[in-house]
């Protein structure tokens, strides 16, 4: 083990560069003992986690938003030590998945450390990822596909704006063979969210999801107008979705099947599962119950 106490990957252009310049308040914060391993490219933050985890530390940290969040956990996850506390520093441009570990940590006070649920997400092919805020299929990773070209906006701005691009050129609704559960559903469909956290983009697509429960929330869209999609823009910044629309489904579950015969565009955590290059017609996806432990630090700006 080494003499530092914690690993800290950090992506070098967070926030748009944030991770970087506070670097010297993140080592301050951690009392020195810091390991620093920069990420220099994409699923690099998972070979570092998973070299650091295998090399002894107990404790990793990821530095960043909710990609390098994404890819540390994997890192983790894949390594097989379940005590090895990950540690958030959310400074990115959405933190979804650290708004929600700090949403119920302020709801139930107690032990810093929080056990959480983890997807597991497999492709058709065997490829499989894990995610620890969220998926999003169809529409939802149309709008993660947008929002990489946009670079002059953060949060909820980001996200609204990469929605109505996606409005204009990705809208598609292809029957989907959607099963939760036991609850089969084969209907035309925009968009799939299983969701651990509240939010995904910024949006409160989950307003009563619980990283801690051992269920994810879904909301299932089939065959929405576009209008509509801008109607409900305000609800789904602040968690107001109707729950009486007749292509709007909501619910709990621990398993997912999906089945198109169109290729989906499925994102984890805001990190592609696959593309539609990637010709991908058929995922699974499971909950792991408090599979990961997690910590969110706060250190002054």
């Amino acid at each position: 083990m080494t003499a530092a106490a914690v690993c800290v990957i950090f992506n070098p252009m967070a926030g748009r560069g944030r991770a970087t310049r506070q670097l010297e308040r993140l080592r301050k914060h951690f009392g020195g003992a810091v390991d620093l391993r920069p990420t220099d490219a994409a699923g690099h933050g998972d070979e570092l986690a998973f070299k650091a985890v295998r090399e002894g530390f107990d404790h990793v940290a990821a530095a960043g938003g909710d990609g390098t969040v994404h890819e540390v956990a994997n890192g983790i996850l894949r390594a097989g030590r379940p005590e090895v506390v990950f540690h958030l520093l959310p400074v990115g441009s959405a933190n979804d998945f650290a708004h929600a570990v700090e949403r119920e940590q302020a709801a139930s006070p107690g032990t810093s450390v929080r056990r959480v649920d983890v997807g597991l997400a497999r492709r058709g092919d065997g490829l499989h990822r894990y995610f620890v805020n969220g998926l999003g299929l169809g529409f939802n990773g149309a709008v993660t596909l947008e929002s990489r070209k946009i670079r002059w906006l953060r949060g909820v701005p980001l996200y609204a704006l990469a929605l109505i691009r996606a409005l204009r050129h990705r809208f598609e609704c292809p029957e989907m063979t959607v099963v939760l559960d036991d609850q089969t559903r084969q209907v035309p469909t925009l968009a799939l969210t299983v969701a651990l956290g509240r939010r995904e983009g910024g949006f409160v697509l989950a307003p009563d999801a619980l990283l801690t429960d051992g269920l994810f929330d879904y909301v299932q869209a089939g065959a929405l107008r576009r209008w509509e999609l801008l109607r409900y823009l305000p609800q789904m910044v602040t968690g107001r979705l109707p729950t009486d629309h007749p292509q709007l489904w909501t619910g709990r579950c621990r398993t997912v099947q999906v089945e198109s015969p169109t290729a989906l565009t499925v994102h984890l955590d805001g990190e592609f599962l696959c593309q539609a290059a990637d010709d991908v017609h058929q995922i699974d996806v499971t909950l792991l119950p408090a599979a990961l432990a997690v910590q969110v630090e706060r250190f002054a700006s």
